[in-house]
């Protein structure tokens, strides 16, 4: 059964350019390891909430903007060890010592498919 990790989080307006070439210099590893795809939304008709809201959750700034984003395995026995070797690629370590954004703000889990339409 096909599983998800889902993100969610706040990218500096600036940095959009430089968090697209970091997501395509990762998501060639992930793809390398197993992922079928690398999909990143870059935040386009999001509204606060009254209780809750994506701006909410991640604590954004006005000089931020949230991303959306998912990548998808065929199973969670791929995923298990894919990620494992994806974040002990010597390239991911690097790129992930100089996050375009504050990972202290990100969201993210692993999700089973219960409908795929």
């Amino acid at each position: 059964m096909e599983y998800v990790d889902g993100f969610v989080a706040a990218v500096p307006k600036e940095n959009k350019a430089l968090y697209r070439e970091h997501v395509l210099k990762i998501a060639s590893v992930f793809k390398e390891h197993g992922a079928l795809s690398v999909i990143e939304c870059w935040e386009d008709d999001v509204a606060e909430g009254q209780l809750t809201s994506f701006p909410q959750a991640v604590m954004k700034q006005e000089n931020e903007c949230v991303v959306f984003s998912w990548i998808s395995w065929p199973s969670k026995e791929v995923r298990d060890v894919g990620m494992k070797a994806v974040f002990d690629d010597p390239m991911i370590q690097r790129e992930m010592a100089v996050m375009p954004f504050d990972t202290k703000r990100l969201i993210y889990g692993g999700f089973s498919v219960l409908v795929n339409e």
